[in-house]
């Protein structure tokens, strides 16, 4: 295993120097899950949810979340993002919606933290706009598909959905 690089000679949490890291493009893609009763997808794809529309709202929260990442995560560093997408795949047979983020930047750091907070942020507003219609919503399946760029290599999940 190679060594923490977030802990000091003393074991103390520390940010990691990237001054003399060289600057690559870096991209990250995240997916995340929101399972759902039927008439709550149903009335998302229908436009009939009180609070408005759902997927316009949560695009724009999953943008927000990953500009904001390292006010949220301790640790990470603040990027520059040059492109922040969330996309959604509703799958009306399983009564669930399909998150998918990526970010990119060129910058010496990762972003998969950022395309994690996206999915995540996008799909706490699913729930956050649907709660008064569902509160059984489940969110399930934060995962990285995918990272390229960097000192450590690229990264792909063996199977893409």
């Amino acid at each position: 295993m190679s060594e923490l690089t977030h802990l000091n000679a003393r074991g103390e949490a520390r940010m990691v120097d990237i001054t003399d890291k060289a600057a690559t493009v870096r991209e990250a893609r995240a997916e995340a899950w929101v399972q759902m009763q039927a008439a709550t997808l149903a009335a998302i794809l229908e436009g009939g949810v009180p609070k408005g529309d759902v997927l316009a709202t949560a695009r724009i929260a999953g943008i927000q979340g990953a500009k904001q990442c390292s006010s949220l995560i301790p640790l990470c560093h603040p990027l520059q993002l040059s492109a922040v997408t969330v996309d959604f795949e509703l799958d009306v047979s399983s009564s669930r919606i399909r998150i998918e983020t990526m970010c990119k930047l060129a910058g010496k750091t990762g972003v998969e933290m950022e395309a994690l907070t996206a999915a995540s942020i996008a799909a706490l507003t699913i729930y956050d706009m649907c709660k008064a219609l569902d509160k059984g919503m489940v969110i399930a399946g934060l995962r990285v598909l995918e990272k390229t760029g960097g000192k450590s290599g690229d990264y792909k999940i063996d199977k893409l959905p």
